[in-house]
């Protein structure tokens, strides 16, 4: 079922057809449905019912809006979060602390303490210092952390090289050939309740092979704990299964996801976590926009749009794809460059892409911007951080404002401050 689709030509969110969200919020706006995210939510946990004691903590760091994690909340989701800010946003939306898990390989003293003094349920080392500091600030408190050491599997997660985590030289996790030795170290400090091993190994991944073959890995390692007379009752597989973003993406499918980890870890006799964030929220969310310009180019013309690097960074950081589609289509095609207002030539969303006709004033989407759109969002060129949507059936809700940059240091004392209306990206329409 799609959430986003066509109404008698105009593209809706749901039932609300998003020309009504433009006009009520301005433009640029992320939109959400919550519909689509409770059906990613239940088929990601419907496909691993099966497995025992399977545990589900929602990456925060995919889409940190407090109405998205209520929503999961609700669905049954804890938290993986990876700083201090994380840390506040999930349990300000309702999640239990001891279904929070604290991933991240710079958590600093003060993280750290907070998370303690939260009572969350499992922190997941980054490096042996780490579990010693974690383990002396917990004697102090006469307490002892819950943790698992990350392992880095050594394992490439044949996705973009910028979000590949599992690499030998990857900053993530812990040399897979030193584990062993380490986790012997760390098992004997008295501050540490040390549970199990960890792992991540990439983000949108296509192919269920190296998730396989990284989880064997952790399977061995197991083994090899459990001889040295460790009891091992967690294992947390991360996240990373990724989303169709071009129409003729193929990704794997739940049900072999679901089939595969069943069969790898049949024997491990542990609690499983998984991490899953973009497929949850990714196809959830859609950036819409104004076209500002039809710019003529020297081989085809720029659509420059009012969204910008800012809004959605994955384009110039990764060379990402987002399918560009018109909110009111006529039918009619172009060949164009879709840029930002934004003062860098990398604010760029497609180059000689094919997409619908556009002219100045009309309003388009990129799909798929649910994960990592709002959550990477700046300020750059001092442009406001875009509001954020939740359509639920035939109703919305601005769920994020609109946050205005600004910088008081320049302001000579006792100057008057100013309030005034904020620019929301209405473009009056010509004549």
């Amino acid at each position: 079922m799609s959430f986003f689709d066509y109404r008698d030509g105009v593209l809706c969110a749901e039932s609300v057809p998003l020309p009504t969200i433009a006009d009520a919020v301005g433009t640029p706006v992320h939109v959400y449905s919550a519909g689509a995210l409770r059906q990613a939510a239940d088929a990601f946990t419907s496909a691993l019912r099966d497995l025992p004691s399977a545990r589900f903590a929602f990456a925060v760091k995919a889409n940190p809006n407090g109405a998205v994690l209520r929503l999961l909340a609700q669905r049954g989701y804890g938290a993986d979060i990876v700083s201090g800010g994380e840390l506040r946003r999930a349990l300000d939306a309702g999640i239990a602390p001891a279904n929070v898990v604290f991933s991240g390989v710079g958590k600093t003293d003060r993280e750290l303490i907070d998370a303690l003094e939260a009572g969350i349920g499992q922190f997941n080392l980054e490096l042996e210092e780490e579990g010693r500091v974690l383990a002396q600030f917990a004697r102090r408190r006469g307490s002892r952390a819950p943790a698992v050491l990350r392992v880095n599997p050594d394992i490439d997660g044949g996705t973009h090289a910028k979000i590949t985590t599992g690499r030998r030289t990857s900053k993530f996790g812990v040399d897979i050939a030193g584990a062993p030795d380490m986790y012997d170290r760390l098992a004997q400090l008295d501050g540490l309740d040390l549970q199990g091993l960890a792992l991540h190994i990439g983000s949108q991944i296509s192919n269920l092979e190296p998730l396989e073959a990284a989880y064997r890995r952790i399977g061995e390692l197991v083994l090899e704990l459990r001889a040295r007379g460790h009891t091992i009752t967690r294992v947390d597989l991360g996240g990373g299964l990724g989303i169709p973003y071009r129409p003729e993406d193929v990704m794997p499918s739940l049900t072999d996801y679901a089939a595969m980890v069943a069969r790898v870890t049949r024997d491990w006799n542990v609690c499983l976590t998984f991490e899953p964030g973009r497929i949850i929220t990714g196809l959830a969310g859609v950036l819409l926009t104004r076209v500002i310009w039809v710019k003529p180019g020297v081989t085809h013309p720029f659509v420059i749009v009012d969204a910008a690097m800012n809004d959605l960074a994955r384009p110039a950081l990764y060379d990402a794809y987002h399918r560009f589609a018109a909110v009111r289509p006529d039918g009619r095609t172009m060949v164009a460059n879709i840029a930002g207002p934004v003062c860098e030539t990398g604010d760029m969303f497609g180059i000689d892409r094919a997409i619908d006709h556009v002219d100045r004033g009309e309003l388009a989407v990129f799909h798929a911007t649910g994960a990592y759109g709002a959550a990477m969002a700046s300020s750059y060129n001092s442009r406001p951080l875009s509001p954020q949507v939740m359509v639920d059936g035939d109703t919305f809700e601005l769920v994020a404002d609109r946050t205005l940059p600004h910088d008081t240091s320049t302001r000579r004392q006792n100057e008057p401050r100013t309030t005034g209306p904020a620019f929301n990206g209405a473009m009056p329409q010509a004549a």
